[in-house]
């Protein structure tokens, strides 16, 4: 296969600067950066929020999706090198990760950050942000249905209008 131009994308602070400079507001409504003072977190108690809705639901959020431009989505083998390479990089950390913790995270200086491992562990299992469509098969199902109750699309989209086939 020969390799097609591939670009990556680049959000820039511009696109952001309207809401931080006043020009665009959200009534009641502050999100979270350590960078802006108009910026907090939705929930003050996040992490419990989380877990519970965790707990309930099964849903942890995905933390990224991979986009490929509909005219090189038809790229033969270009969406299962793309998927393999990130699988092949996200193994290769994780081991690193399990490694430190059979050495009780030393390299991590922050307090209690082993037992905030086991915690983690022991709620979300060894894989805490699996790669691949049936891993978060109903994540991705919840999420285009609140996005077709609140409007955001004419009709319900599926899993399979969206991405990719990965053999």
């Amino acid at each position: 296969m020969t390799d097609p131009k591939l670009e990556l994308g680049v959000y820039r602070y511009e696109h952001t600067e309207p809401l931080f400079d006043g020009r665009v507001t959200i009534d009641g409504v502050d999100v979270t950066l350590d960078t802006s003072p108009l910026i907090r977190r939705l929930f003050v108690d996040y992490e419990a929020v989380e877990r519970d809705y965790y707990r309930r639901t099964g849903i942890f959020p995905m933390m990224h999706v991979v986009a490929i431009r509909r005219e090189l989505a038809g790229t033969p083998g270009l969406a299962e090198a793309i998927y393999r390479a990130f699988c092949e990089a996200k193994d290769i950390v994780q081991e690193h990760y399990r490694a430190n913790a059979a050495k009780r995270h030393m390299a991590v200086i922050t307090p209690w950050f082993s037992a905030l491992f086991a915690e983690n562990r022991a709620l979300l299992g060894e894989d805490w942000w699996p790669y691949g469509l049936e891993a978060n098969r109903k994540a991705v199902d919840t999420f285009l249905r609140y996005h077709h109750e609140q409007g955001l699309s004419r009709r319900l989209l599926t899993a399979e209008d969206i991405f990719v086939t990965i053999r």
